[in-house]
């Protein structure tokens, strides 16, 4: 006996659709196809891209309807360009724009509030001792100086940490390298040779008349080297610095103060850097002069002669 089970006619739809027909081989058909991808792409036109996940959103919308990323633009209050909803600082008109957030600590103020209730600076900014400068950030975006005990507290923190002490010394190596003077030709090298022998025999009769028949003269250990001995030395202090500036990177965090005092904090000095956001990849002198630091970024090393483009952000 066959236990198939054979619908009925009272269960199967059996109403003739030939709109419904005429409709799927249009969107099966290479033509259909074509029309489905221009409505896509020109709905992509008008939509609005979230800067967040990508989603692509409806022109009126205000939020993103994959991850809530806020979608609207808004105004600097200063001189009225167009700001990213999550950004703090205009970079038309180089001002800091969040009334409402310290931008030495990042706690909420009430507008107009002349100082910060959580860490006491004034909203006016502060003049750095050391090169004069106004700043309205914990750290000196010209010279890099802590301005406040926060940030004094974060550089005391940061230099305990293993990456940072090393850091640090192959900066001190580096910058050894950087002020040292090659030679540019073999008569730099006979003329130092002349130097050793005209030392060593200086200090030979200085020793006699001492006293000393045969006086023994330490030799001194020339540091100098080829300018392709040099550049080479270079290169591979360079790869060190990269890869513990790797390290030390800024990672994505919710508060762009936090994030700029951070990187400030992590900056060493003897070295040219420039500051690489994860927002836009613009090289910026300083986080300070980035709109965006809390989606990330990191130093990179410029070198003595770099002719790479810094954004004018000072």
């Amino acid at each position: 006996m066959n236990n198939d089970y054979i619908p009925s006619t009272g269960d199967m739809d059996t109403t003739f659709r030939p709109q419904q027909m005429r409709e799927k081989a249009m969107t099966d058909s290479p033509v259909g196809q074509f029309n489905q991808q221009q409505q896509q792409q020109q709905r992509q036109a008008d939509g609005k891209v979230c800067p967040a996940c990508g989603t692509v959103n409806e022109p009126e919308a205000m939020f993103c309807e994959q991850c809530g990323h806020p979608l609207a633009k808004k105004q600097c209050p200063y001189c009225g360009a167009e700001v990213e909803p999550d950004a703090d600082y205009c970079e038309v008109c180089h001002r800091y724009i969040k009334q409402d957030v310290c931008s030495f600590c990042g706690a909420q103020m009430r507008a107009g509030d002349t100082y910060c209730p959580e860490c006491g600076n004034p909203s006016g900014g502060v003049v750095c001792p050391t090169c004069n400068t106004l700043n309205v950030f914990s750290f000196c975006k010209k010279c890099g100086t802590a301005l406040t005990e926060q940030a004094r507290q974060l550089v005391k923190q940061l230099q305990r940490d293993p990456d940072y002490k090393e850091l640090m010394e192959i900066v001190a190596d580096y910058s050894k390298l950087e002020n040292a003077l090659p030679y540019n030709s073999d008569r730099d090298v006979v003329r130092e040779q002349n130097c050793q022998r005209l030392r060593e025999r200086v200090l030979t009769l200085l020793a006699k008349d001492d006293g000393e028949e045969m006086p023994e003269i330490p030799p001194v250990e020339s540091k100098r080297m080829t300018r392709d001995e040099l550049d080479q030395q270079k290169a591979v202090k360079i790869k060190m610095l990269s890869a513990i500036l790797d390290k030390l990177a800024v990672k994505p965090m919710a508060s762009p103060v936090k994030a700029r005092n951070f990187a400030m904090a992590s900056k060493p000095q003897g070295v040219r850097l420039a500051w690489v956001c994860n927002w836009k990849h613009a090289m910026h002198s300083s986080p300070c002069g980035c709109a965006k630091p809390h989606l990330g970024g990191k130093w990179v090393i410029l070198g003595k002669n770099s002719m790479d483009e810094i954004k004018d952000d000072k």
